[in-house]
């Protein structure tokens, strides 16, 4: 017997329940993880809450390392022992054990701990569907970047910046403001004192940029939209503010030819070939330094629900993990 997080019935975070669960031998094509470290994703609230309705009960968490305790037939890529991270479906690592399909887990490299592992897969491959396959920055672009503090954010302006990118972050306080500076951000925006949308066009001389990446949602609209130049791109992808309204495609006209595009990284990683490549992508670039993975919270996995009060109250910055 284990222990894991269970939701019930959505709700506010004292929904969730540290109960007793069974988690059996796996099947074939599954292994079992004995889970080291938990991440810590804004998704994760939206389940909790219902906005993504899922069946209860049901364990929260799509993101973990740990290390494989044992596997069911026909299994070849990981053996027992081997350290190991996830971040897809099927959801549920807010355990102290889990089973998972054997062709989603990745190897952890060498030099990432179990701990930057669990905080960067799926902030991580966000970040890369978001810069590698929707709208990757040429050298010379100025892309602007909401929420820059965050566990999303931090890696988007590192790697954006890696990539060539000027990089305009928003945030909600001056020392998120010095974080994301350190991280890569040529201008930042506070936008608790500044109108972002004049600070935009007069850092851009009036032309706006080309992509704005908005995990923010309802309190960047419909701002976010006049940040844009002409034919570029409207990228929202996180409600962390609330869910963006409806949007009628005359509107993206008017604003200049506009292209929208919300994105989920589920549809991106559908293949082990598409996963595969995506977290070597990411790996790759931690390694080489251009960006750096910091946890900067952690939280017993048992006080998951402190952890998203601080999230949902925007108390933490960086990538934050719970440990079982």
């Amino acid at each position: 017997m284990t222990k894991a997080i269970r939701i019930h019935k959505p709700g506010p975070p004292s929904c969730m329940k540290w109960e007793t669960v069974e988690v059996p031998n796996p099947k074939k094509g599954e292994v079992r993880i004995r889970n080291s470290a938990v991440g810590l994703n804004f998704i994760d609230t939206y389940h909790r809450k219902g906005l993504y309705p899922i069946p209860t009960p049901f364990t929260p968490g799509m993101e973990g390392a740990g290390v494989i305790e044992a596997v069911g037939r026909g299994v070849k890529n990981v053996k027992i022992g081997d350290r190991v991270t996830y971040a897809s479906e099927p959801m549920g690592s807010y355990a102290e054990a889990r089973l998972f399909p054997a062709d989603r887990v990745m190897k952890i490299p060498a030099g990432i701990s179990d701990e930057q592992a669990a905080s960067m897969m799926l902030k991580g491959m966000t970040a890369a569907m978001l810069l590698r396959r929707i709208y990757r920055p040429a050298k010379g672009d100025t892309v602007l970047i909401h929420a820059a503090a965050g566990g999303v954010g931090l890696i988007l302006c590192q790697w954006a910046k890696h990539l060539g990118a000027t990089v305009i972050g928003t945030v909600g306080s001056a020392a998120k403001g010095r974080l994301v500076r350190a991280h890569g951000c040529d201008h930042v925006i506070d936008y608790s004192k500044q109108d972002f949308v004049e600070r935009v066009k007069k850092i851009t001389k009036g032309e706006g940029v080309p992509v704005v990446y908005d995990g923010v949602g309802k309190d960047t609209f419909p701002g976010s939209l006049d940040c844009i130049r002409r034919t570029g791109m409207w990228i929202t992808f996180g409600n962390a503010s609330g869910p963006v309204p409806p949007v009628a495609p005359l509107t993206l006209m008017q604003k200049g030819s506009l292209i929208m595009t919300r994105p989920m990284l589920n549809h991106y990683i559908v293949t082990t070939d598409e996963l595969t490549r995506m977290a070597r992508e990411l790996f790759n670039v931690v390694k080489s330094g251009a960006v750096k993975i910091e946890v900067n919270q952690s939280y017993a996995l048992k006080d998951a629900a402190k952890a998203h009060r601080d999230l949902e109250s925007r108390k933490t910055t960086g990538s934050t993990v719970l440990l079982p």
